[in-house]
Formats: C-alpha cells, sequence, structure tokens
C-alpha cells in the first residue's frame, strides 16, 4: 500500500500575495524536498488548490473573510514558484472552501496506509483537509507535518495542533527521521 503527500494550497495569495504572511515563504524548499522524496519512493501526491470567482464577497466564506484572494485565471490562484508547473504531473483538487470534497471521494477510493500533510493555513484549511482524510480513511496513519506548513496567527495554530491531537492525527516536528 503506498504512502500520500497532500500539498494544501502554497499558492501566491497565501505566500506573497493578498493573505500572504511573513515566513510562509520559508517553507517551500522543504515542500519541494518531500515532494522529490515522495516521488523517489513511488508514492502518490496531491495538490489542493483554493478557487474562488469574482463573486467571492457575496459568498458565505467572503462574508467573514472579505478579501479578494485565489480568483481563478489570476497570479494569486497560481502555486507557488515551482509548483505550478510540478502540479501539472499530479491530481489537483479545487476547492472552493477549506476543505475539499474532490479530496474526499479521491481518497475513499484509493487506499493508503499513510497521509502526510502539508501546506497552508495550517489553522484553516491544513485543518480541514486532515479532517476530511480521517473521515475518508479512518484506519490510514495521518500525519500533518509541522516543518511543512504555517500560519499568520501561532495561537490558532497552536490551537488546532491541539484539535488534531485530539483527533489521533499526528503531528510530525522532523518528518525525516521518521520515515
Amino acid at each position: 500500500m503506498k504512502d500520500l503527500l497532500i500539498v494544501v494550497d502554497y499558492q501566491h495569495d497565501f505566500v506573497d500575495g493578498t493573505l500572504g504572511f511573513k515566513g510562509a515563504e520559508t517553507i517551500y524548499p522543504y515542500i519541494l524536498s518531500l515532494i522529490e522524496k515522495f516521488s523517489h519512493e513511488g508514492n502518490d501526491i496531491v495538490f489542493t488548490k483554493d478557487t474562488h470567482f469574482h463573486d467571492y464577497l457575496s459568498t458565505e466564506e467572503g462574508k467573514h473573510l472579505p478579501v479578494k484572494h485565489c480568483i481563478e485565471n489570476t497570479n494569486g490562484h497560481q502555486f507557488y514558484q515551482d509548483l505550478e508547473s510540478i502540479s501539472n504531473k499530479y491530481p489537483v483538487f479545487k476547492k472552493f472552501t477549506f476543505g475539499s470534497s474532490e479530496l474526499l471521494k479521491y481518497l475513499e477510493t484509493h487506499p493508503y496506509k499513510t497521509i502526510t500533510l502539508v501546506g497552508l493555513v495550517s489553522h484553516i484549511c491544513v485543518l480541514s483537509n486532515a479532517v476530511i482524510a480521517k473521515s475518508a480513511l479512518p484506519n490510514a496513519h495521518i500525519i500533518v507535518d509541522t516543518k511543512g506548513v504555517d500560519s499568520f496567527d501561532k495561537d490558532l495554530e497552536k490551537q488546532a495542533f491541539n484539535v488534531l491531537k485530539g483527533l489521533h492525527i499526528e503531528l510530525r516536528w522532523d518528518s525525516f527521521n521518521h520515515f
């Protein structure tokens, strides 16, 4: 049985765009190294891509987070740096809110032993998609690799990490020492 790496929303608008924050770019080399490692080992990789449209501010999410971001066909919607071209080799699941229903459907038909998540933002979309992975494959070992995630709000990130632990999702602090 294969392992899976999920790269969550590592897009320009979350790194250096409208919702970007200092430090978000620092996890990029680590994410690249994990993609290389998973690929080299013959494991699977998928990406989620936050996707909104010009009517975003009138959506439920837009009413609570009134900042246009990840509007389809804009630079902010694109994956950060080389990830846009790298992602062309793998499944990419557009998602219209925090969690991906398409990812859920995919996972239900692909039994993985271990699922590792990296990307942005740890207390929002990473958390949401980790819960989806746990729901889709309750017997898979789900890992959020903390070296490959980040948040603009460290207090909410810490709370999210506590929630993940409560859901039996492993928080991995140094990924390479555990493989």
